[in-house]
């Protein structure tokens, strides 16, 4: 394993866009390459770290570092798209670009279907490569943002009682106090009640802003008081 930390040269400008300390995580088993894309990203600014296999990286415990990576497919071990793959089953979303001298049509439809970013061929412009990780961690900040935004409406979420979550799901449904009450053999000042109560607890002001905190809310609590 290698890993290069360098001088970051205009690291106050990449911080400035992508937020704080972005990673660039690049796996591949020829020393040379992961050299030369390593000091590439770092002459610009991006801190880059080189690792020889997926367990490598696995074993530096980096994966929760904002950024992307840039994997290889024919390794030793654990290839790149298998990589890929079980980083989706351990709910690990990662901005991936694939970067080989071996690729198909196959393998870039399985990479792209599976939501890498990009996939590359060797040898590869360095512009092109450099605007293909600008993306990906462009994509890897605003999926952070959406997920620290869903964290906090779900703590949220957690302070109602079942009867608000009831009416919370009957609300942003569209369903209206009259319908709400006689769907839940409540009144309709009752239902009144639970709804500013609801609205209060999840720092909602207006109707549309509670439709869009019920929507970033992970699908198992949105199914238990379907809308």
């Amino acid at each position: 394993m290698n890993i290069l930390s360098g001088h970051i040269v205009s690291a106050t400008e990449t911080r400035a866009r992508f937020g704080p300390d972005p990673l660039v995580l690049v796996v591949d088993d020829d020393e040379s390459v992961r050299l030369s894309i390593c000091e590439l990203l770092e002459s610009v600014g991006i801190e880059a770290a080189g690792f020889d296999s997926t367990q490598a990286l696995m074993d530096a415990d980096v994966l929760d570092r904002s950024g992307c990576m840039i994997l290889d497919v024919r390794m030793q071990g654990v290839n790149g798209l298998d990589f890929q793959t079980s980083l989706a089953a351990n709910g690990i979303s990662a901005s991936i670009i694939f970067l080989t001298g071996h690729g198909d049509i196959p393998m870039t439809v399985q990479a792209m279907k599976a939501g890498a970013v990009e996939f590359l061929t060797k040898p590869v412009r360095d512009q092109t490569l450099l605007d293909a990780v600008n993306r990906a961690i462009e994509i890897d900040k605003d999926k952070r943002a959406k997920q620290r935004i869903a964290d906090a409406n779900r703590a949220l979420y957690a302070t109602l009682t079942p009867r608000e979550r009831q009416v919370m799901g009957a609300v942003v449904r569209g369903a209206m106090s009259k319908q709400i009450a006689f769907e839940l053999n409540i009144s309709e000042i009752t239902v009144k009640l639970h709804r500013s109560n609801v609205m209060r607890k999840m720092k909602t002001p207006f109707l549309t802003h509670l439709v869009r905190v019920w929507q970033s809310l992970p699908a198992d609590i949105r199914h238990e008081y379907p809308a």
